[in-house]
């Protein structure tokens, strides 16, 4: 049974992970960091210097930057400092318009902005920004380990916040740690299901803000031509015609349309899971799709996504933040739980969801941030599926069948071993192929 205490370290948790972006949030973290650099130097940078991790730059080479038409970082840059907003987080970029796209590209041609590698980063997910005047005054930000958790922040020689890593420490900016499955707060996934399936419905509504956001994104992609338009191609005729009209391509379609316009660029805000809006939208979309069309009660509803969106929050925490292994795996084991879940399933057969998933997807690579995003996750959400339809008929990869053991949290963990630690040589691979692509 859950305490009280850790039954509010959970709540903080979830608020924490589950919170509202715009673009994406590796780009868009760079940009944060500019932008905080920029207020801390007290106005508009003479140049800016970034010096980010191998992980930063390969999820940050392919992917559309909100409301600008362009992808890259140096337009991300550019518009953290003209007009991004700190204080908005993983939306410092939603007060960008036209006139202020023009001016970035301008302040870009300008020769503004140095990017490079920082090749002795302590973290996957590393941001270094300095910014400099023409008085010669200077303000350093680093981004470390999360999104929006500065570790350090100065002005000239005055240090405004230096808080160096913590080994399991997750932190806001400069300020109090947040419990992780790594600390304090020792996760399994029965602590999952018991705070998913009892806590009381009022103090976890708040997840229902991702069902608002991730299916208007969805909604709004139909109305424009996205990234390779997946979602579109799945909706219309033809992909009706081979998919069928059924809960099944409702929920691909759906999953596949907000992802699209995510990566393209679009000024959507997506709900977004453990740093990152793809794993927001595949935690959200596939499990409201199927509660809809199978007429669950809103109350079902509402404890299915808390249920797949902690199940993702869960093994992310072990995994990091950044990894080789593509984020839809975790996204889509935590959907795989919310459906089982909304099926009629009970706590046996979500451990055999969770089985099933690692049994199949363990390998996933992650190649960057780009619109092709969207078909790795119509493969994660169609496993999920797949595995929760298993999970309610008694089928479950066993023990004896590679990496699955017969206890759940462990195959978690095997999963993580092979994601956090054995993938690091694919990671390099995958970087290097990317970077001497002519």
């Amino acid at each position: 049974m859950l305490n009280e205490t850790e039954k509010q370290q959970i709540t903080q948790l979830v608020h924490h992970w589950v919170v509202p972006a715009i673009g994406c949030t590796e780009p868009i973290c760079v940009a944060l960091a500019a932008s905080k650099a920029a207020e801390v130097l007290g106005g508009v940078p003479d140049r800016i210097e970034a010096r980010l991790s191998a992980n930063i730059l390969k999820n940050a080479m392919g992917v559309g930057i909100p409301g600008t038409g362009m992808v890259g970082l140096p337009i991300a840059i550019a518009l953290g400092v003209l007009v991004g907003k700190s204080e908005y987080g993983l939306e410092v970029l939603r007060d960008s318009t036209p006139a202020m796209v023009e001016q970035g590209k301008a302040y870009i041609d300008a020769g503004r902005i140095n990017i490079a590698l920082k090749t002795d980063a302590p973290e996957k997910l590393y941001v270094e920004v300095v910014a400099h005047d023409a008085d010669g005054h200077k303000a350093t930000v680093v981004i470390a380990r999360e999104h929006t958790h500065y570790i350090y922040v100065a002005k000239d020689d005055e240090v405004l916040c230096n808080e160096p890593l913590q080994l399991n420490a997750h932190a806001g900016a400069c300020g109090a740690d947040i419990p992780t499955a790594k600390s304090s707060l020792q996760l399994t996934l029965r602590k999952v299901w018991e705070y998913a399936t009892t806590m009381p419905l009022d103090e976890i509504n708040f997840i229902n803000e991702a069902r608002r956001l991730n299916g208007e994104a969805a909604r709004l992609s139909l109305q424009g031509n996205y990234g390779h338009c997946l979602g579109k191609v799945l909706s219309r005729p033809l992909g009706r015609g081979i998919m069928g009209d059924s809960i099944y391509s409702h929920i691909i379609s759906s999953t596949a349309c907000a992802c699209d316009a995510r990566m393209a660029g679009a000024m959507i805000p997506v709900m977004s899971n453990s740093g990152s809006g793809n794993q927001g939208i595949c935690a959200t979309n596939p499990v409201v799709v199927f509660a809809e069309e199978n007429h669950n009660t809103a109350e079902e509803m509402t404890r299915a996504l808390m249920l797949s969106h902690l199940t993702a929050i869960y093994i992310k925490q072990n995994l990091g933040t950044l990894s080789a292994l593509c984020g839809c795996v975790v996204a889509a084991t935590g959907s795989s739980c919310g459906i089982t879940y909304l099926m009629g399933g009970g706590y046996e057969q979500v451990t055999f969801a969770v089985k099933n998933m690692i049994a199949n997807l363990t390998g996933m690579i992650c190649d960057g941030a780009k619109p092709s995003c969207a078909m790795k996750l119509t493969t994660g959400v169609s496993t999920a599926v797949l595995s929760a339809m298993l999970a309610m008929q008694g089928n479950c990869v066993t023990s004896v069948e590679g990496i699955i053991d017969d206890d759940v949290d462990q195959s978690i963990r095997n999963l993580v071993s092979i994601g956090a630690d054995a993938m690091n040589e694919t990671d390099h691979c995958v970087l290097d192929i990317m970077t001497h692509k002519h």
